[in-house]
């Protein structure tokens, strides 16, 4: 699984922190890690959470990304910014309990973290206990077991109702603000890991016009 990890410019400074614990959880379980920045508060290119859940939504719809692991101060922001989106289902995720049941019963691709709120002593082993959850077994196996089969079957009706009440993500990207998703996709990584990872040619064309334009 190719995970990406994008912060926001509040929380930037704890992007190192959580990439190296994300990437000593993860890594021995097979998974690749991607960090997409902010790497700290002084980068040139500043992301907001809103512009998370833009660049959260191009690697996802184009397959650069299997899973997207990002935050703010409370997470909630960056959760409905990521929302806003096709083909993103992003849990707010707080403590392990919520990671395990966002898993096994929404069998999402994207979580967003509270990187202020609560983040003190032990933050760390929050974070390892939360990505231990997430990615050591297989996602959507409900929980618990008596509810297995209503949440796979609310799950894939939700999938079906966002494919309805979503534009696709080209015509989203060349209707949003040109210098907004510019600003999403600027990142010093971006295009080193984007463009070998992407596997959707059309949003790969349109991302190259956006950042060429």
């Amino acid at each position: 699984m190719k995970i990406a990890l994008i912060n926001e410019n509040s929380q930037a400074a704890k992007n190192g922190l959580v990439c190296d614990t994300l990437k000593k959880v993860v890594e021995p379980l097979g998974h690749e890690v991607y960090n997409y920045g902010m790497y700290s508060a002084e980068d040139v290119n500043v992301l907001t959470y809103v512009q998370n859940g833009i660049l959260a939504a191009v690697l996802l719809n184009a397959g650069a990304a299997d899973y997207v692991v990002t935050g703010c101060g409370t997470g909630e922001g960056a959760m409905l910014a990521c929302n806003s989106f096709p083909g993103v289902l992003c849990g707010h995720i707080v403590d392990p309990s919520d990671a395990y049941m966002f898993a096994q019963i929404n069998d999402g691709n994207a979580i967003a973290l509270p990187f202020a709120k609560g983040f003190g002593w032990g933050a760390e082993l929050n974070l390892a206990y939360i990505f231990e959850k997430l990615f050591s077994c297989e996602g959507g196996q409900g929980y618990p077991k008596d509810r297995v089969i209503p949440e796979q079957r609310n799950k894939k009706i939700l999938d079906e109702v966002k494919k309805i009440t979503h534009q696709d993500m080209v015509t989203i990207l060349k209707n949003l603000d040109r210098e907004l998703v510019k600003g999403a996709l600027a990142g010093e990584r971006f295009e080193e890991y984007f463009f070998a990872n992407c596997r959707e040619d059309g949003i790969a064309a349109c991302v190259r016009e956006i950042l060429e334009g």
